[in-house]
């Protein structure tokens, strides 16, 4: 989500976590991926599942900040977790190739001193023992904005990965915004959602307008298998959605008021995104996981994203990260968690998005 009020920690000074100091191996195909190292108590404790069924999103608000600031705690709450997949937006990694030469957004940039340094910072952080059981896709822009990242556990390879809402192409979405991996009995869509923006030009509101149009085709075309589309969605979808409706629903940046009333308030819970958003829920007949298990207001624990603690934003919440799953998957829906709480944003892990997960009931068969 776009923080017009939210302080941005600089990559300057940090303090480098102690990783391990081997590096990935680069993938066929340009996709990079962890090293294939066989973890002594995953060999002990092989698991029964077919396919992932514990599934992690969450907006980093910059992964390499993450990694050089809340590696330690993170790592901690992923071995806690135990996801199967973990789908990252907002990576704000740029993409590998030279100033003036095509990008390779299936790879970090590492053409010059400080992109090699942050790639290592990364790399190494990744072949650490809870990272390197996971395959990795990223998809990323030209520039430190945007981007996506997939985690897979090796031992559920997925059948293909593609990084656009027309599948029939090869190419990645504008800024690394979408990848989807399909899976034996269903696939898994992580998206970064464009923010919708304060005025009506041409990169804010109808951007986001074709953004929806695009995804509910894509909903509507992708009815061979059930759907579970994560990440930062960038809508409150109800007014039980944000903690203080009246103060979302009237925010104006500079004075600034729409001519379409329906465009007014806060990006993300404007009338227009929102009613957009039923449709595709309503018309692609996807299920909301958390809001299916939990149907009240939780002021504490019942929101994805936060403002920040100082200033006239203190407390001011929204959920805008979802888990959304097809109609047929919804009674293996088992839990469906927010992990951030209070105004200090403990949980965080120092972004302004808490990781959200979802648990599918299990289908036991072979050890994989």
């Amino acid at each position: 989500m776009k923080r017009f009020f939210q302080p941005v920690q600089k990559d300057g000074s940090f303090k480098k976590p102690n990783l391990s100091s081997s590096s990935p191996t680069p993938a066929v195909n340009g996709e990079t991926k962890t090293p294939a190292v066989v973890v002594e108590d995953e060999e002990n404790n092989k698991s029964q599942k077919k396919e992932p069924t514990k599934f992690l999103t969450w907006n980093a608000n910059s992964f390499l900040l993450r990694v050089k600031n809340n590696w330690p705690e993170f790592t901690k709450f992923i071995d806690d977790i135990d996801p199967d997949v973990i789908a990252i937006q907002e990576v704000r990694m740029p993409a590998a190739g030279a100033k003036g030469a095509p990008k390779n957004p299936r790879e970090l940039k590492d053409d010059n001193n400080s992109s090699r340094e942050e790639k290592l910072i990364i790399t190494r952080a990744l072949s650490g023992p809870t990272f390197r059981k996971y395959d990795v896709w990223w998809s990323l822009s030209d520039t430190k904005y945007a981007g996506t990242a997939l985690f897979v556990k090796k031992c559920f390879p997925p059948k293909k990965v593609s990084f656009n809402l027309d599948t029939s192409v090869s190419k990645h979405e504008a800024d690394g915004r979408v990848i989807i991996a399909e899976f034996e009995s269903f696939r898994i869509m992580n998206t970064y959602v464009p923010n919708n923006g304060w005025k009506d030009e041409e990169n804010a509101f109808q951007r986001r307008r074709k953004w929806d149009k695009r995804m509910k085709e894509f909903v509507l075309q992708s009815t061979d298998k059930p759907l579970i589309w994560c990440g930062d969605l960038n809508v409150s979808h109800e007014e039980i959605d944000v903690s203080h409706p009246d103060f979302f629903r009237t925010a104006k940046l500079n004075g600034y008021i729409p001519p379409n009333k329906e465009d007014c308030g806060q990006p993300g819970f404007t009338l227009s995104e929102r009613k957009r958003f039923g449709s595709i829920l309503k018309e692609g007949k996807l299920i909301d996981a958390y809001r299916y298990l939990h149907k009240e207001k939780d002021m504490e624990r019942g929101f994805s994203w936060c403002g920040n603690p100082i200033g006239k934003h203190r407390g001011k919440k929204m959920r805008i990260d979802y888990h959304l799953v097809s109609e047929k998957l919804k009674d293996k829906i088992v839990k469906c968690e927010m992990h951030g709480q209070g105004i200090e944003l403990e949980g965080f892990y120092g972004s302004d998005h808490c990781p959200v997960t979802l648990e599918l009931a299990e289908t036991t068969v072979d050890a994989c």
